[in-house]
Formats: structure tokens, C-alpha cells, sequence
């Protein structure tokens, strides 16, 4: 198991990033907005040439492996009504980078459907297939993450496009559910379940992003919180990965000082950012002891019981 996070939420500069990284003895990060210094932040497939130079040289010097990149190609930011070139800039962009850091896997998404939509449209599944064949050509993986997308509109949905996607996998998002409507039923559109997505694409997930939220009506949005501590079933799911010999990457995405999607959020300081995703981090180390410790002790208990 490789343990890692999404490196903006720790930090807005790779110096950052990294610092926050060994701060908690970790050899992987999954890099999304990188600042380098001189330059302006962006993605990490899109940092101009001698920015990513940069960047790499520094992950190298520390001894930090990129795990996944967490890109932005078809994201939530992006419609199905756009020039399909500008993804395929993204993707033809990204594969060398990868190719250069020895880096697998690669967050995708599926475009930002429509308010009242439901259906994914053929196109849709066209260009996901595209993309998802030009990666594995290069000998890499992508992965797609249930969020604000076409495939994240429920569990049917994401089995609908993984069906129609060969060789596309999931990286699942334990948050994500609890402020998507679940758009396979009637209307109005209820929140997605957590557990009951995990359940239905488990058996394609190769890479877990961990975040908590509990559903605030009032506000019409989610909250933030620790591991753990809100409506993600965290501590279930991550017990049903272990068990099932789950022993790929984990990502932390915290979203409690600063969430990557909200325009209304507020940029926060490093500072306040590594504290927040250090001791998120050392949350969730805690909790996977502990869900480990419950696993051998009832398999030791299931052993003793058994028949001689």
C-alpha cells in the first residue's frame, strides 16, 4: 500500500508539496495545482516546459516518487460541447510526463453534464475511449474519479461507462457521493450513498481517494471533515478494500482549508495548509492501523475457531 496525497491540498508550491510530503515520512504524492517558483500555478500537464523541469528535479532530489497525476482532463471545468483538441492537448501533453517520472496512473474525468441531465451522450463515451486508449497505448493506466461528471452521476452510470470504456479503471472518491445527486432515480434527485456506490465499482478500483463530508442542508453544500468523522463511511470502506487485499495508493484529499472546485474559496496560506493535511495524514494512518489491527485479530480469532 502506497500512502500519498493530492499535493495542492498541502501546499500551493512543489517546495511546499514536498515539505508536507516527508513531513509524514511519505515516498508518493499525486501532484495537481503546482506553483513553481517564477511561474504561475497550473496543473502539472500543464506547467510550461522549464516549470515542470523544475518541478521534477526537486521531486527527484527529495526522493519523491509521482504516484498518479491528478489532472484535469475532462474535469468538471470542461463541457462535451468543447473543441475535443483541448483535451487531446491535455493528454498529449501528459504522456511524456509520465513517461519521464515512471508515473502509472492518471486522473480523468468525463465533462460536467448539463443541470437537468441524466444520460450520458455517445459522444461522451467516444471521446473517454479515445483518451483512454491513447494512454494505455503509451503503457499507462487512467483512472476515473467518481465526481461532478457524466460518470459520477451514480454507480449505473460508472458501470455504464466502464462498460462502454475497456480498460478504463476507477479511482474512488469516499466524499464525493454525499453532495452528488444520484441521477439514475426520479426526481428529485437524492444524494448519492457512499457505501452503495463503493460496493458497485470496487472491483475496479485501483487507486482511493480519501476525503469526509457530512451534508449541510442549510448551507446546500457539504462540510469538511477529519477521516472518519462525517457521512463517507470511510472506516467501512477502506475495511472492505483491506479485506478484499486492496494494497494500492490511498490520497488524501482534506478540502477543509481550501476545496480545489469552489470559486468562492479563499486561497489559504502553505502554512495553514500543511498543518491541516499533515495531521490529516497522521488521521488516516491511525485509522488504517487500526482497521488492520481489527482484520488480523479476527482473522487469528476465525483461525482459532476453526476446526482441527
Amino acid at each position: 500500500m502506497k500512502m500519498m496525497g493530492i499535493g495542492d491540498e498541502g501546499a500551493n508550491s512543489i517546495d511546499g508539496q514536498i515539505q508536507a510530503t516527508q513531513e509524514l515520512g511519505w515516498k508518493h504524492i499525486e501532484p495537481r495545482g503546482v506553483e513553481v517558483s517564477g511561474y504561475a500555478k497550473a496543473n502539472f500537464h500543464d506547467l510550461p516546459d522549464a516549470a515542470f523541469d523544475v518541478a521534477v528535479r526537486k521531486l527527484e532530489g527529495a526522493g519523491v516518487a509521482v504516484y498518479c497525476f491528478g489532472s484535469t482532463i475532462m474535469n468538471w471545468s470542461k463541457k462535451i460541447g468543447d473543441p475535443f483538441d483541448i483535451t487531446l492537448a491535455e493528454v498529449k501533453r501528459a504522456i511524456p510526463r509520465m513517461t519521464r517520472l515512471g508515473t502509472k496512473y492518471i486522473r480523468i474525468m468525463s465533462f460536467k453534464p448539463g443541470d437537468e441531465e441524466f444520460k450520458i451522450p455517445t459522444e461522451v463515451f467516444r471521446r473517454v475511449k479515445d483518451v483512454t486508449n491513447m494512454f494505455l497505448d503509451a503503457g499507462l493506466q487512467p483512472v476515473h474519479e467518481n465526481c461532478m461528471n457524466y460518470g459520477g452521476m451514480s454507480w449505473q452510470h460508472a458501470l455504464e461507462l466502464l462498460d462502454k470504456c475497456p480498460g478504463l479503471k476507477w479511482v474512488f472518491d469516499t466524499a464525493n457521493p454525499i453532495f452528488n445527486p444520484d441521477r439514475s432515480r426520479p426526481k428529485p434527485w437524492p444524494k448519492q450513498d457512499p457505501w452503495e456506490f463503493w460496493e458497485h465499482v470496487r472491483d475496479h478500483v485501483v487507486h482511493i481517494h480519501v476525503k469526509d463530508a457530512t451534508w449541510n442542508a442549510a448551507k446546500n453544500d457539504a462540510d469538511y471533515n477529519w477521516p472518519g468523522e462525517g457521512q463517507g463511511r470511510v472506516r467501512d470502506i477502506l475495511k472492505d478494500a483491506f479485506t478484499r487485499g486492496y494494497d494500492a495508493g490511498i490520497s488524501i484529499e482534506p478540502h477543509m482549508v481550501v476545496v480545489f472546485h469552489d470559486a468562492q474559496s479563499k486561497a489559504s496560506s502553505d502554512e495553514a495548509m500543511r498543518r491541516n493535511y499533515v495531521e490529516y495524514g497522521q488521521r488516516l494512518e491511525k485509522t488504517i492501523s487500526e482497521l488492520k489491527r481489527e482484520l488480523t485479530t479476527s482473522a487469528k480469532s476465525a483461525l482459532a475457531a476453526a476446526p482441527r
